[in-house]
């Protein structure tokens, strides 16, 4: 295939992913695609939804075993059908939906392994009803059924500046021995790559220490054993990193103008002030993977489902962004 698809798993069956996705396809710049968008998810839940919410699409049927793409076009809905039990158009989450998500997830990759295909978009996932605690977030989990667990990042990116924490959804206490030297020279590394490869950019990241003013009245410093010892080797890589500087100040608008990229040492660290500054302008990229997975920066939001309200901003950026990249 010349062209590639545009794959997106729908996700949790019942949350704002397939309103906010309908919404998309008004916007002219993904009617224009020349990548066709093929949604794997059920036909029922679909036009069920769709139906309620006063959407007016064409549906499309495409056979997961050939993808014939050359006459497709994004002003239809190229769907892949899985099938998914329903009672209620829009019902509350539960762990009823983990085979079907789990189905959708297998065609994709299956897919995506047959046609050397390098993204894969999926819309939120409840981690609590699917991967019940068996992995800390989908990052993870992506990782564990590609065969590259430990070689995972989480990126949030917006084009003005991404971060990155360290560790992802652990709790607090947690967090402090899941900070070593060579995993941070591993995923600022990866980052580093990313950004060569895919913009052909070397750049620029700034790294937070963990403790607050990056000081401890204990007797050992993450910040003086572990974090400066490898921002020192990722410096003599070639890599332009500089730090730790105080996580409080780091977010600062002139600090902001230095950096592409700044790496923190555990989630709400960095995430709070990215979705602070940019709300939900932005995009989740796992790298790491045989390829970027991509999901929108918001969760279910199962409360609003159903209200028509919900916002399609961050899933448009993640089209547009896999249509920059492919």
């Amino acid at each position: 295939m010349t062209t590639k698809p545009i794959l997106i798993v729908a996700g949790e069956p019942y949350s704002v992913f397939l309103e906010i996705y309908l919404k998309s396809l008004k916007e002219k710049k993904i009617k224009k695609l020349k990548n066709p968008i093929i949604l794997i998810c059920s036909k029922k839940l679909l036009v069920k939804q769709m139906n309620k919410l006063k959407y007016k699409y064409k549906i499309i049927d495409v056979t997961k075993s050939n993808l014939n793409i050359k006459e497709l076009t994004n002003k239809k809905i190229n769907l892949i059908n899985v099938n998914f039990r329903l009672k209620k158009t829009f019902d509350k989450i539960s762990n009823k939906s983990k085979p079907y998500i789990e189905n959708c997830i297998n065609i994709a990759l299956s897919i995506i392994k047959k046609n050397n295909i390098k993204i894969l978009i999926n819309g939120p996932i409840s981690k609590k009803h699917f991967l019940q605690k068996k992995f800390l977030g989908m990052t993870e989990y992506f990782a564990q059924k590609t065969n590259s667990k430990g070689k995972e990042v989480m990126l949030i990116y917006n084009k003005d500046l991404a971060v990155c924490p360290l560790t992802t959804h652990l709790p607090l206490k947690k967090i402090f021995k899941k900070i070593t030297k060579n995993k941070i020279i591993k995923h600022v590394s990866t980052i580093h790559n990313f950004y060569k490869y895919y913009f052909k950019k070397k750049v620029k990241i700034g790294i937070t220490g963990l403790n607050p003013h990056c000081e401890t009245t204990d007797k050992f410093s993450e910040d003086e054993k572990i974090i400066k010892p490898a921002v020192k080797k990722l410096k003599s890589k070639g890599i332009k990193i500089k730090g730790p500087y105080a996580a409080d100040t780091i977010f600062l608008k002139n600090n902001l103008n230095r950096f592409d990229v700044i790496f923190g040492m555990y989630h709400d660290q960095v995430l709070t002030p990215i979705k602070t500054l940019y709300g939900f302008n932005a995009i989740n990229i796992t790298l790491g993977l045989p390829f970027l997975r991509i999901t929108p920066d918001h969760g279910t939001n199962n409360l609003m489902i159903g209200k028509n309200l919900s916002s399609p901003i961050s899933l448009i950026e993640a089209i547009n962004f896999a249509k920059k990249i492919s």
